[in-house]
């Protein structure tokens, strides 16, 4: 029997890491909430199970959940189930690593700086840097976070972190594996819940993929279909781009048009065709390594995109804009000059704009940078600064 702690219990993490791990047996997995008690007060109720409904499928019970800690509450537990835990892992989204525009960690975060100022921890980088300080026992880090080498993006900004605070890390005994994980998973309705019975009901799609790189510390669940590789990038890089690239399109683009799901966004004409080209263009500056598999994940990404079952929302895909797209459209447009990919860049444009002058905040951790750049006589190269995408200007204006 082994543990996992894993910080940030959201919908994807009890579709995904919970479901495979809950499949695996032999493991038991405890949750941490770094804000709000909500989750945990809910599966409390219920003796942490809950039920996962996969599309087309049904519901599956999943019991792997032995407990829920609120980080405000107790940090003590927190750190006393780190202690001895053999893996930690996270799905945090992008803003939880709180990284500057080089892509270390930014010592000047109001988060981060609190932390290091002894008010903690309140984040993920804080929690890990303190638990790791001093820890002989080996220990497995997995991020399943949407971002080009997770790993070891986690693993830099927990060194920075370190470094600042002045910690102990015996850095021999951690490992920080790269993962591509990819499971479309919406918010929970009334709808579902209605369905289910379960207040805590998750909603998710049949499809789930997992590629992790073959570098644990110690041992890890035998969880069911996961891909043990050398290299992840290439994988990484196909669902970003094509996926999430494409998700994020139809997002910006599709709340344009008045549109609500993804479903209403993929089968609109004007659309259709812009996504098509986005996974083509997409696909052609990925590694020879996954090249063949690009028509097929192309096809097979429009058939999930089509499910009115999921009814996954434009502007829950459309959130921390600003932390996303240089990873799903940026890398496309300088190396192809994506004409789908520049209308994706122009949607995301007009959306900031549009929010700003309804004096509607992002919800963005750059928020109050993009509305004062929505602000400027000219918007866009601003905007585009805080994408890293200011040298495509002159594409974007066009």
């Amino acid at each position: 029997m082994g543990t996992i702690l894993h910080f940030g219990l959201g919908n994807f993490a009890r579709a995904h890491l919970l479901d495979y791990t809950d499949q695996a047996g032999g493991w038991d997995v405890v949750g941490v909430s770094l804000r709000s008690s909500s989750v945990r007060d809910g599966l409390a109720r219920q003796g942490f199970e809950y039920d996962l409904c996969v599309q087309g499928q049904g519901v599956r019970r999943i019991k792997v959940l032995r407990d829920v800690l609120v980080a405000p509450e107790d940090r003590a537990a927190v750190f006393d189930v780190m202690a001895d835990a053999e893996i930690i892992s996270a799905t945090v989204t992008e803003k939880g690593y709180h990284l500057g525009a080089a892509g270390n960690l930014n010592l000047q975060d109001p988060a981060i700086a609190a932390d290091l100022a002894g008010q903690g921890p309140s984040t993920l980088i804080g929690f890990l840097a303190f638990g790791l300080a001093g820890r002989r026992k080996p220990v497995t880090v997995l991020s399943c976070d949407n971002r080009m080498e997770n790993g070891k993006t986690l693993e830099t900004a927990v060194s920075d972190f370190a470094n600042a605070a002045g910690l102990d890390v015996n850095w021999d005994v951690v490992r920080f594996p790269n993962a591509m994980v990819d499971r479309i998973t919406p918010a929970t309705t009334d709808a579902v819940r209605a369905i289910s019975g379960d207040p805590m009901a998750v909603p998710t799609e049949a499809f789930s993929e997992w590629v992790i790189e073959d570098s644990f510390a110690g041992p890890h669940p035998d969880w069911p279909g996961v891909q043990l590789v050398d290299d992840v990038a290439p994988h990484e890089m196909r669902k970003l781009r094509m996926l999430n690239g494409a998700h994020s399109l139809l997002a910006y683009a599709g709340l344009e048009r008045g549109l609500t799901y993804v479903h209403e966004a993929v089968r609109d004409p004007v659309l259709r065709p812009l996504v098509s080209q986005l996974m083509k263009d997409a696909g052609a500056t990925l590694p020879a390594a996954v090249q063949a598999q690009v028509p097929d994940y192309a096809e097979a990404l429009l058939r999930r995109f089509e499910s009115p079952e999921l009814a996954h929302r434009l502007d829950q895909i459309a959130m921390d804009g600003s932390q996303k797209l240089p990873y799903r459209f940026v890398p496309t447009l300088r190396e192809t000059g994506s004409q789908a990919v520049i209308a994706g860049m122009r949607a995301w444009v007009s959306y900031c704009m549009s929010e700003t002058a309804k004096v509607r905040a992002l919800n963005d951790p750059c928020a109050s940078e993009i509305a004062l750049a929505a602000k400027q006589p000219d918007p866009l190269m601003p905007l585009l600064q805080l994408v890293g995408a200011e040298d495509l200007a002159p594409l974007i204006r066009e």
